[in-house]
């Protein structure tokens, strides 16, 4: 069976750690998002529609721009920190 290789491609991301939501907004560049009690979710616009995101999940910003949330599992296996 063929087998593929990731390319490597550096994005944009920032962890949702349940008080930092105007860090949130700046990223998504949205003026306002609501903050779901007492769970504390959030919602993302992404191209599938709106899609939750949880305490310690990564809002990352995709290579054209769009949003998704990752879970931090995924997030830690997935992508490791670009130093300049």
């Amino acid at each position: 069976m063929p087998k593929f290789l990731k390319k490597p491609v550096v994005i944009e991301a920032v962890q949702w750690i349940g008080t930092n939501i105007d860090e949130i907004c700046s990223f998504t560049k949205l003026p306002n998002i609501n903050v779901w009690e007492p769970e504390r979710y959030i919602f993302i616009p992404t191209l599938e529609g709106d899609m939750k995101a949880n305490l310690q999940d990564w809002i990352i910003r995709g290579v054209k721009g769009e949003l998704y949330p990752c879970k931090p599992n995924i997030f830690d296996l997935t992508y490791e920190p670009v130093t300049d």
